[in-house]
């Protein structure tokens, strides 16, 4: 158990240096931006429609738990979603901080109303304990229905699976199940109980999330696909790679 325990953590630390710098620092970037931003719906005026403004962002974190998951694969790719989720957690806890010293936004200077302006900043930059807890859940949950997801479409492809056909398929049909679950386990756990939303609202809000960060996908999935082509190429994280291709062959004598 304790060689088994070792060799978990030997394997975390290798995936942390070999994993794209720039990629890691996106991905964590986007899960924050998102888990933020889902503190203010959009007004649409429209009453069985509901959205959040992290959908702004949401399709940039899919769009990198795709490129990590065909590159590294999913258990990979899912351990670095914990990353992002516990990296999320402890900036988190930053600006909860932030939120109780004393002082004076800059928005003050602007309009002067320093008690209304002051809450308001404070509550939005504290966050809100059931937000933090709904999209922790909520993403956790997506991420792991995403990245298995991609790479069990990914195994329905024999014939050149490593084509751009088989890529955008995988991540096609991941994102589209994978954010259809994140934005309903969102607004079923924080919109529903705690903003007054509908179930129809909860339910239109996630497939309409959901078709809004598919176009994303489309839009982008060329880029997906030239960076994992880019990664093989040039022998991105062959560290890591290579020590989980020899446990495996180990683990098959």
């Amino acid at each position: 158990m304790k060689q088994r325990i070792k060799q978990y953590f030997y394997e975390f630390g290798l995936l942390l240096r070999s994993v794209s710098p720039l990629t890691l620092s996106l991905f964590i970037l986007a899960v924050f931006a998102m888990n933020l931003l889902a503190n203010k719906s959009l007004n649409l005026n429209v009453t069985w429609l509901a959205l959040d403004c992290g959908i702004i962002v949401s399709w940039v974190a899919f769009l990198c738990m795709d490129v990590l998951t065909k590159h590294y694969g999913p258990k990979a790719a899912t351990q670095l979603s914990i990353v992002a989720i516990l990296v999320n957690l402890f900036a988190c806890l930053i600006m909860y901080l932030a939120s109780l010293i004393p002082g004076v936004w800059g928005a003050f200077y602007d309009y002067g109303e320093i008690g209304v302006i002051n809450d308001a900043l404070d509550g939005t930059v504290g966050g809100t304990w059931y937000v933090l807890l709904g999209s922790t859940i909520a993403f956790v949950s997506s991420a792991v229905i995403n990245n298995f997801g991609n790479w069990g479409v990914g195994k329905l492809f024999k014939k050149n699976p490593d084509g751009f056909v088989a890529y955008a398929c995988r991540t096609y049909v991941s994102t589209a199940i994978g954010q259809f679950a994140d934005n309903l386990i969102f607004a079923l756990i924080v919109s529903h109980f705690f903003f007054g939303w509908t179930l129809l609202q909860c339910f239109t809000c996630a497939a309409t999330g959901m078709i809004a960060e598919l176009l994303c996908e489309a839009v982008f999935s060329p880029l997906g696909f030239r960076i994992c082509k880019s990664w093989q190429k040039s022998g991105v994280g062959k560290a890591y790679l290579d020590y989980i291709n020899s446990r495996k062959e180990e683990n098959a004598i």
